[in-house]
C-alpha cells in the first residue's frame, strides 16, 4: 500500500510538472501554472543534449557554465539522457526537454520507491509520512535530490541493522550525489563510540571516506578543473531567496540582491551551526543521557538547512524520512507540510511578479504574490523548523514498531 501510495504522489507530481515538461516556456507558465523544474532548463544548460561525458568533456561556451553538480547526480543526469535518447530512437524522433524529463521522472520515482520501502523496513506505517508528503508531490521532480535521499535513507537503514560497511558506503555515495549524506556520518559513527564499538564506528567512516573517494578521486585527478566546478560554484554563490540570509539581508538593505560576502556568510554559517548542533545535542543529553545518538541526523540536516546561505526548495526532502524516524508527531508534520507548500507557492508566484516588475512582456498584468509574502512563508517555515528541534531536544523515548523486527536491534528508540 504505501509503495502505491508512493506512486500516487510521484504521479501527480509528474502530472503537475508536465505542462513545463516540453521545455517551452515562451508563455511564462512555468511561474503562472507552478510547474516548474531545474531538471528541464538543465538538460540544455548542462549540455546533456549530445554525448558529452560530465567532467571528462570540456563544456562548450554557449550555454553558460555545466558540471555543477557533485559526480554521481552529474552521470545520474547523463544516465537518463542517455535514456531519452534510446527511446527517441525506436520511435524515431529526436530526442528534446519532454523525453528527458519523464526519463528522470522514471528514474526519480524509483529513487522514492526505495526510500518508502527502506523507511517501511525501519518503521513500518510510519513510511506514511513520506510517501505522503506534499513536499514529496512538488518536489520530488524539482531538481535531483530524491537520489541522494534514497542513498541516505537505506544507508540509515542499514546502519540501524548494524551493517555498519554498507551504511558507511551508502553515505559515501550520498555524498558523491550530494554532499548532505556525509554530515549522518558523524552522529552515525558517534552512536557507535557512545556504544565502545570503536571497529565499527571506524568501518562507518571508512566505508563512507572509500565510496566517496572511489567516485570522486578518478575526476579529481583526471579533471580536477571541472571537478573543481561545483566547489568553486557553491562558494561563490550568492545568498538564495529561500533563505533567512536573504530575508535578513533584504529587509536590512532593501531591494532583491544580498552585496554581503559569500565567503564571510560561509564563515558565520558554519560557526552557527556547529555551535547549535553542540548546544542542542548538550540539551538533549542534559534529559536523556540515554538517548540514541543516531537520532542527531535530524537536527543535524534541520541547523544545516536553518543557518546555510543556500536553503533550495527541494530540500525539504531531505527532512522527510527523519519525520519517520525520529520525530513521528503529526501536528508538526502538517506545519512543516503546510509552511513548505507555502513557500513553493509564494516563490514562484513572486518570481512570476518580479519579472513582470523587470518589464518582461512574457508576464504583463501578472499580479502574484509580493515579495514580503513570500518573506513570511520562509519565517514560518523557519519557526516550524525551530519548533520541530524543541521537540527534538524535550522528545520522549519511543520504540519504533519497524525497528522491532530488524535483527539485533530491539534496543534502538528514536525520541517522538
Amino acid at each position: 500500500m504505501l509503495l502505491g501510495l508512493t506512486i500516487v504522489t510521484i504521479g501527480l507530481g509528474a502530472a503537475a510538472k508536465a505542462p513545463c515538461a516540453s521545455g517551452d516556456w515562451s508563455d511564462g507558465r512555468q511561474y503562472k501554472r507552478l510547474c516548474y523544474s531545474d531538471i528541464v532548463p538543465l538538460y540544455g544548460t548542462e549540455q546533456l543534449t549530445g554525448g558529452r561525458l560530465p567532467f571528462v568533456d570540456r563544456c562548450g561556451t554557449t550555454s553558460g557554465q555545466c558540471d555543477e553538480y557533485p559526480v554521481l547526480t552529474m552521470y545520474f543526469m547523463r544516465a537518463a539522457a542517455w535514456a531519452s535518447h534510446a527511446v527517441a530512437g525506436v520511435f524515431d524522433t529526436p530526442p528534446a526537454f519532454a523525453g528527458f524529463f519523464w526519463a528522470n521522472a522514471f528514474l526519480l520515482a524509483a529513487c522514492a520507491l526505495a526510500t518508502t520501502w527502506g523507511l517501511w523496513l525501519a518503521v513500518g506505517d510510519r513510511a506514511v509520512y513520506f510517501a505522503a508528503a506534499p513536499t514529496l508531490l512538488i518536489y520530488g521532480l524539482m531538481n535531483w535530490d530524491l537520489f541522494a535521499v534514497a542513498l541516505a535513507t537505506i544507508g540509515t537503514v542499514a546502519f540501524l541493522r548494524r551493517q555498519d560497511g554498507i551504511s558507511g558506503a551508502l553515505l559515501g555515495l550520498g555524498t558523491a550525489a550530494k554532499l548532505f549524506p556525509g554530515l549522518l556520518v558523524v552522529p552515525f559513527s558517534a552512536d557507535r563510540l557512545r556504544e565502545r564499538r570503536w571497529r565499527q564506528a571506524g568501518v562507518v567512516v571508512g566505508a563512507a571516506a572509500l565510496a566517496w573517494v572511489a567516485v570522486d578521486a578518478p575526476f579529481a585527478v583526471l579533471a580536477r578543473g571541472p571537478w573543481e566546478t561545483f566547489f568553486r560554484f557553491n562558494t561563490a554563490r550568492p545568498v538564495d531567496w529561500d533563505s533567512l540570509w536573504f530575508v535578513a539581508c533584504q529587509r536590512l538593505h532593501g531591494g532583491v540582491g544580498c552585496s554581503w560576502s559569500p565567503h564571510v556568510i560561509d564563515g558565520v554559517s558554519a560557526l552557527l551551526f556547529l555551535g547549535l548542533v553542540a548546544l542542542l545535542w548538550m540539551l538533549r543529553r542534559r534529559r536523556d543521557p540515554g538517548f540514541a545518538l543516531w537520532t542527531l541526523g535530524f537536527p543535524v540536516l534541520v541547523l544545516f538547512l536553518l543557518t546555510n546561505k543556500v536553503y533550495s526548495p527541494q530540500y525539504g526532502l531531505w527532512l522527510l524520512p527523519w519525520f519517520a524516524l525520529s520525530l513521528p508527531d503529526p501536528w508538526l508534520f502538517f506545519a512543516f507540510e503546510v509552511a513548505d507548500v507555502a513557500v513553493f507557492v509564494t516563490r514562484f508566484s513572486w518570481f512570476g511578479r518580479f519579472a513582470a516588475d523587470l518589464g518582461d512582456p512574457t508576464f504583463h498584468g501578472f499580479h502574484g504574490v509580493p515579495l514580503g509574502g513570500f518573506e513570511i512563508a520562509v519565517v514560518a517555515r523557519a519557526l516550524v523548523l525551530v519548533l520541530c528541534l524543541v521537540a527534538w531536544v524535550r522528545g520522549r523515548r519511543l520504540v519504533a514498531p519497524g525497528l522491532l523486527r530488524l535483527p539485533r536491534v530491539t534496543g534502538v528508540v528514536a525520541p517522538a
